[in-house]
């Protein structure tokens, strides 16, 4: 029964192989969609445990933030960049849920998350939605809520205009392009929370604030802002 087992499996894998999403060997832990060499190669930031972090200071004097974390840092040319863009572009949804449960581990292990009620990904315009098929914000709020076992609201704020890229803009030129852009949906069903924002890469804070502002407006809500990344620009 054994070799008739190894033998199925064998043939499974050949037929379906299952292989690292960062460097393609098929020496795989488990579930794990990245070996163990991709996992420890990871750029970690080691902001989460830590109050007054790079992130949270983005927010200083703009937003009223109880914690604030990236968890890897986003660096062009990088494996980082390549799994980003692998579930941001090229529709590889489960990449984007196995991101989202490490940076769940993350905010679990750091302790300063531990009061968070739900999640809110950060919304899409809805015809960039449909082209896309998905919010990739959505995909690590999956994930997350895989780990810190909390509800994922997504429909609370929406994304009222499509945007320009930020990508050529200053930081003066992304917050003004963001203003006004979004809007508070259903304030009651986050009044007296604490609700987690949750996007892919901060760069300068722009559009997390002009949407963390709108979910402030609900009454005694309380907002801390999560990112599987990190970027200079």
């Amino acid at each position: 029964m054994l070799l008739l087992k190894q033998i199925r499996e064998s043939l499974l894998h050949f037929a379906y192989p299952h292989v690292c999403e960062g460097c393609g060997t098929d020496n795989l832990q488990g579930d794990h969609l990245l070996c163990l060499h991709c996992l420890s190669s990871l750029p970690g930031t080691n902001f989460s445990p830590h109050a007054d972090n790079l992130v949270e200071k983005m927010f200083w004097g703009r937003m009223a933030v109880e914690s604030a974390t990236s968890v890897y840092y986003f660096t062009k040319e990088s494996m980082m960049q390549h799994l980003v863009h692998q579930f941001k572009y090229k529709r590889n949804k489960e990449i984007g849920s196995y991101l989202g449960e490490l940076m769940g581990w993350a905010l679990l292990e750091s302790k300063r998350f531990t009061s968070v009620d739900a999640l809110i990904p950060l919304p899409l315009y809805k015809s960039k939605e449909r082209l896309r098929g998905y919010n990739q914000s959505m995909l690590l709020c999956e994930g997350i809520a895989k780990v810190l076992r909390k509800p994922v609201l997504p429909d609370i704020v929406e994304r009222t205009e499509e945007t320009e890229s930020q990508t050529k803009k200053n930081r003066i030129e992304r917050w003004e392009n963001m203003q006004g852009k979004f809007k508070l949906r259903d304030a009651s069903a986050i009044q007296g929370l604490h609700v987690l924002l949750v996007d892919d890469v901060i760069t300068t804070g722009a559009t997390l604030e002009a949407c963390g502002r709108e979910i402030l407006r609900a009454k005694n809500v309380r907002l801390s802002v999560g990112t599987l990344c990190f970027s200079f620009g």
